[in-house]
């Protein structure tokens, strides 16, 4: 006979774990506006000092798992997240719960899912999408993973953070989401950028053709974005979303793909890309830097 689900402990405390250009703003936004007690842990001290003007506590790994009642994590990938996970279990006790907000593999996700929540350990999956200065104003989007329960009771948390959060379906489901919204924008930046090429080749420019566009039918937030405020400037800055996390993310969809049974040859050419863009030395450059291989000038 099934076990009946864990109960959520109340939330006195919060742990956030991972405090880098997403995960500090965020973590702010949670210690303004939830009014709850707020534990912030990073191998880097910088952030914690600057947060604790908003009350939030610096704290380790062994800290957080002790004493909160929910944990956010906020980390590079999902082998940083399985890392992390793994140093917090040894402390944790039934009725905590995960929230990683990180973008991880599906099937990472899912495993610790299962392994979590034989322990009576809840678990979700809340991706965020939407650039640094959204993470900034406190306006993500946040796609969650999790049962109907699990959900109910980390969406306040999520919403100190984020002002869309959607409950894409069970545990995995948000890495879904989030992981096919990167893959098309990836994609649109590599479609864009050839657009660039052929227009300036035939005697239109950038700053021509992109506004342009706007006003039609490929109009579209990557080309209003990526395209007028990076591509058309030729800025592609560091500690924005670079190359390497682009091609990190692309590769989990990938991954989905070959589980599937599916071959994208979009991706995949748009992978490659990528790929050459991080050998010519961009991998720490914001991604549509791919521009530079698709139209060296």
């Amino acid at each position: 006979m099934a076990q009946p689900p864990t109960a959520a402990r109340p939330i006195a405390t919060i742990g956030f774990i991972g405090l880098g250009v997403m995960g500090e703003p965020m973590c702010g936004h949670l210690a303004r506006r939830s009014g709850l007690k707020v534990l912030g842990c990073d191998v880097n001290t910088a952030p914690g000092l600057r947060l604790a003007e908003f009350g939030v506590s610096a704290a380790s790994l062994e800290d957080v798992a002790k004493h909160a009642d929910l944990i956010l994590l906020s980390l590079p990938d999902g082998r940083a997240v399985a890392g992390v996970i793994a140093a917090l279990e040894p402390d944790l006790v039934a009725g905590q719960c995960i929230v990683d907000t990180s973008t991880s593999s599906v099937s990472l996700t899912r495993e610790i899912g299962v392994r979590l929540e034989a322990k009576g350990i809840l678990f979700a999956d809340a991706p965020v999408a939407r650039t640094r200065e959204a993470a900034a104003k406190g306006d993500l989007s946040i796609m969650v993973g999790a049962s109907d329960a699990v959900f109910a009771h980390v969406r306040p948390v999520l919403e100190t953070m984020g002002s869309d959060v959607t409950h894409c379906g069970p545990i995995g489901c948000g890495q879904v989401v989030k992981i096919l919204n990167n893959m098309l924008v990836f994609q649109h930046c590599a479609a864009l950028a050839e657009a660039i090429a052929l227009g300036r080749r035939n005697g239109v420019p950038a700053d021509v053709l992109l506004p342009t566009m706007a006003k039609g039918s490929g109009d579209s937030f990557v080309l209003r974005n990526h395209g007028m405020k990076a591509i058309l400037p030729g800025e592609f800055p560091q500690r924005a979303f670079s190359t390497k996390y682009a091609i990190k993310d692309l590769s989990y969809a990938l991954e989905m793909a070959d589980a599937a049974g599916i071959d994208m040859a979009a991706a995949k050419l748009t992978m490659a890309r990528l790929q050459e863009a991080a050998r010519q030395g961009y991998g720490e450059d914001y991604h549509p830097v791919v521009l530079k291989v698709i139209d060296p000038q």
